[in-house]
This record gives structure tokens, sequence and C-alpha cells, in this order.
């Protein structure tokens, strides 16, 4: 790609590069090959080159993130076979975001789960959970989980809720150099079907 490209795609924002793509490139689906013996695997320098764009953790998150390892690595679990690494480029983004969480969850295009993390997970509390902050660093460990293990680089958005961690997770999903396709407000609306609950008396 060339520098003036780069440069229009700076200045045109996220909405025009999206609209761009969807004009000119055709929906390809990702080859997923199963046979690792040909083809090197990633190493841990490619992934950290492919994430120098992205800001890194708080060490205060980390710091959690690691005591959340330990402990599972300290208990007994039923040892599982091991699945055979597939690269999944392309795949689906869902963001849950209630008035007290917010759930990120990263899928391939047949809807299997290839990472996902919530607010509690990244050892946000009470009020905090909902925050926008909370969603924006949800939003990086998923997707660095995502990079690092299946090498995903293209995603379609998915929103579910009207909580106030919506807008900043996707943006989260921006940053992250992630080439987001489409945007999708899946959130239910009610054609006047059942009575609604009464208003919470604050």
């Amino acid at each position: 790609m060339t520098e003036e490209k780069k440069d229009i795609k700076e200045a045109a924002g996220p909405k025009a590069e999206v609209e761009k793509k969807i004009e000119k490139e055709p929906v390809v689906e990702p080859e997923i090959s199963l046979d690792f013996d040909d083809e090197p695997e990633m190493d841990s320098a490619a992934v950290k080159k492919a994430m120098a764009d992205t800001e890194e953790l708080p060490e205060e998150i980390k710091k959690k993130l690691e005591s959340r390892k330990e402990e599972k690595a300290g208990k007994k679990f039923k040892k599982k076979k091991k699945k055979a690494r597939t690269n999944v480029e392309v795949g689906k983004i869902f963001i849950k975001a209630t008035y007290n969480n917010t759930i990120v969850t990263v899928t391939d295009l047949n809807g299997n789960v290839i990472s996902w993390a919530s607010a509690g997970m990244a050892g946000f509390k009470g009020p905090k959970k909902a925050t926008s902050y909370a969603a924006q660093i949800i939003a990086k460990i998923a997707l660095i989980k995502a990079k690092e293990d299946f090498n995903f680089k293209e995603a379609s958005v998915f929103v579910n809720g009207i909580g106030t961690g919506r807008e900043a997770a996707i943006r989260a999903i921006n940053a992250n150099s992630i080439n987001v396709t489409s945007i999708k407000d899946i959130t239910p609306i009610p054609h006047n079907g059942c009575r609604p609950k009464k208003p919470r008396r604050v």
C-alpha cells in the first residue's frame, strides 16, 4: 500500500475506510488449513510486530491477568485433547453492553468462539464494570488473544445492548489494527409486545 493511500485512510476515518472496502473488495472466505507441518508457525516476534500499533495494557491489569493464570494453573482440571491450530483471519466480534457489564466475544464466520473477555475477568468490580474504560481494556484483551492464537485481522462487529461501554469497545477494536468491514446494532426492540417494567425510582 502506498503512502498516499495510507494518508487518505487516516484522514477519512474508519467509516469511509469501511465504505471503500465494501465498494471495491468482494467478500472472500478465509482458507482454513489444518496441516501445519508445511507452514511455519508464527513467531512471538512476528506477533509483537503485528501488535506494535496497539497500546500496551496497564500494569495493574497485566498483574491481575497473571494472577488469574497462576490460580488456574494451581487447580487440577481434566486434560483436554489439543485441537489443531487454525488461522482465522476473518471473523465476527460481538459486543454485549449492559448497564452492569460489557462482554466482548470474538468468533470465526461459523460462530465458533476464538476468544472472549469480560469486565470481571480484567479485575473490575461493582459499578466500574460498566464504564467505557473497562470496555476499552476488555476489547484489547480479547483481540490480543485472537491475534496471538489465530492471526485475527478482519471482522464485522455486532453490538447488543445500550450500556456505556458500546462505543468505547468499537473504538478500541478500530485502534487495535483490526479491519472493521461493518458495524451492526442487534439490540432487540419491542414492537409493543409485553408491558414494560415500571421505571426505577432513584
